[in-house]
């Protein structure tokens, strides 16, 4: 699950959007990449649910210090993602000089052939890619770099617990094709049938996650894991962008007072909200995708209070 270009994507089953995978996939840290500082590089998107899965972890686990990142531009053309130092955020690649994603690829190995994709973690020490899969990222970052987490606290949190794996396992069974990537589905739709099928399922999954959020503070209680940090990237987009961009207008997230409450609570929590740019988000998408907004005019969006009290933690009392 990554962020790569529209030109990358494929249709089948007559119009039907489907996601091509990742394939740059080895383990780190106590699995043969050695957890240790100065070594890592992160490269992200900020507009990108799937990148911003791993800013939102490396937050919560205090890993600032072992990961630096690289912003690339919010502007996805034709030679995909690409590095600048002209816009707010946005950075040249301190590590490698790459004036294009596609150029890291092609370092770590000459005749890739696949997607230039990010999230990406670059080795400094070996010159290559470690992992561009975001599922297998932020579980990499919550369990082998924990003796270089800021605090105690962050070097305690679990987000994908033993006890809990069952039921993280079973929500992303769902949430991934229903909300994650069903959003895409229906954006990227080149047929009615294949839009009506995917945005149906986009509802259905929201429907499921408003029941299961009226009952708990989180997905799997009151503790916070990654089921979560995988929703909330795709939540706080929907109304910014899904709604109108992607055609998922049947209902807005703040129609869910469960739902919009659980987004404020996350948004709060931890310094979540300094991941979040909203700028890069709004852009890239209407921006990028001329398929489905030819002219690139960037709509004005709603106006949306992150910041507003959610009363989530009467679960937790």
């Amino acid at each position: 699950m990554y962020c790569t270009s529209v030109a990358s994507t494929v249709l089948e089953r007559a119009g039907h959007f489907c996601e091509l995978r990742s394939l740059l996939r080895k383990a780190d840290g106590s699995s043969g990449f050695k957890a240790e500082k100065d070594r890592y590089h992160l490269y992200v998107s900020l507009a990108c649910p799937w990148a911003h899965r791993t800013l939102i972890v490396r937050k919560l686990k205090g890993l600032e210090e072992i990961f630096p990142y690289t912003v690339v531009d919010w502007m996805l053309g034709e030679n995909g993602w690409n590095f600048t130092d002209k816009k707010p955020k946005c950075t040249l690649d301190p590590v490698n000089g790459a004036t294009y994603v596609r150029e890291i690829y092609f370092k770590a190995d000459p005749e890739y052939a696949a997607n230039f994709t990010v999230p990406v973690i670059w080795d400094k020490k070996t010159n290559t890619i470690v992992n561009n899969e975001s599922a297998e990222i932020i579980r990499m970052m919550n369990t082998e770099f924990n003796e270089f987490s800021t605090t105690p606290e962050q070097k305690q949190l679990d987000l994908y617990p033993e006890h809990l794996r069952t039921q993280i396992e079973e929500l992303n069974s769902w949430i991934y094709p229903q909300i994650n990537n069903g959003v895409y589905r229906a954006g990227f739709a080149r047929s009615q049938e294949a839009y009506d099928e995917a945005v149906k399922e986009v509802f259905e999954g929201l429907d499921k996650a408003e029941e299961i959020l009226s009952k708990q503070r989180y997905l799997t209680g009151n503790t916070i894991t990654e089921a979560d940090v995988r929703l909330l990237t795709t939540l706080l987009r929907f109304d910014k962008v899904y709604v109108g961009h992607f055609k998922c207008n049947k209902k807005r997230i703040i129609d869910y007072p469960n739902i919009w409450g659980f987004v404020r609570d996350m948004y709060q929590f931890s310094s979540i909200s300094e991941t979040v740019d909203f700028e890069h988000i709004e852009k890239h998408y209407q921006a990028s995708h001329r398929s489905i907004n030819p002219h690139g005019i960037v709509a004005i969006g709603p106006d949306l209070d992150f910041n507003a009290p959610h009363d989530r933690d009467r679960f937790s009392k």
